[in-house]
């Protein structure tokens, strides 16, 4: 006996709301963890590439740590170890509003850093050192050294590894099925267990994820373009 496919059972009514639900939760996660990586990379990049002694330890222990502890532990110990470091009004704050997404989100967020950090060095690397000399030569500092001159030359050397991240850190979403959040994976499991169509559920998030990773990396290869483009006309 043939298995018999029917799609049309879980792409209507409830279930297709779940599954349009769980892909904005996806994104949203994905989002706010990235742009929160981006932000906290570079900062980590800059005070590693610095050579201050005492920073560039602490970020390099920060990096090995979060790439040698698998991110489940992670989202595991910032959903149940770590709210008990918190004050109490915010412990609370969290148990009436709902703790699953914002952690989630920061423990992606910390480990994708770690990455992006070393992604950007490799550009902070790159640059000739003739640069940040010139720069603080007109008087500028060397944070505004970093952030006018040498940053966005380090983005643009380094978007190809970040392009990378970024579908990592998109794939990487779906362990936060682990603690309770309501994403595209546990939504697709939800659906599963309401319709005992396992091919179906997960043949459609399959296809959800493609797509939105295919996504990803065509506006990679355009800002790659945009940015190979610009560096021609100069």
């Amino acid at each position: 006996m043939y298995y018999q496919f029917d799609f049309a059972t879980v792409l209507r009514g409830d279930y297709l709301h779940a599954f349009i639900h769980g892909t904005l939760i996806t994104l949203a996660l994905f989002a706010a963890a990235w742009v929160g990586s981006i932000v906290l990379g570079a900062v980590l990049a800059i005070v590693r590439q610095s050579g201050v002694r005492g920073g560039a330890a602490a970020v390099a222990a920060y990096v090995e740590y979060h790439r040698n502890v698998p991110l489940v532990v992670q989202l595991l110990f910032w959903y149940f170890a770590a709210p008990s470091l918190f004050p109490a009004p915010l412990r609370d704050y969290l148990a009436s509003h709902g703790s699953e997404f914002p952690l989630a989100a920061i423990a992606l967020m910390l480990c994708a850093a770690a990455y992006v950090s070393e992604d950007l060095r490799s550009g902070l690397r790159a640059i000739p050192r003739g640069q940040t000399e010139a720069g603080q030569a007109l008087g500028m500092s060397y944070l505004l050294t970093m952030r006018t001159v040498i940053m966005p030359q380090a983005l643009r050397i380094s978007l190809p590894p970040l392009v990378n991240q970024a579908l990592l850190l998109f794939k990487n979403t779906s362990l936060a099925m682990a603690v309770g959040v309501a994403e595209l994976t546990y939504e697709a499991k939800e659906v599963d267990s309401s319709t005992y169509r396992t091919f179906e559920a997960f043949a459609v998030a399959t296809v959800i994820y493609l797509a939105i990773s295919f996504a990803i990396m065509f506006c990679g290869a355009a800002l790659a373009r945009r940015f190979n483009a610009a560096g021609v006309r100069r």
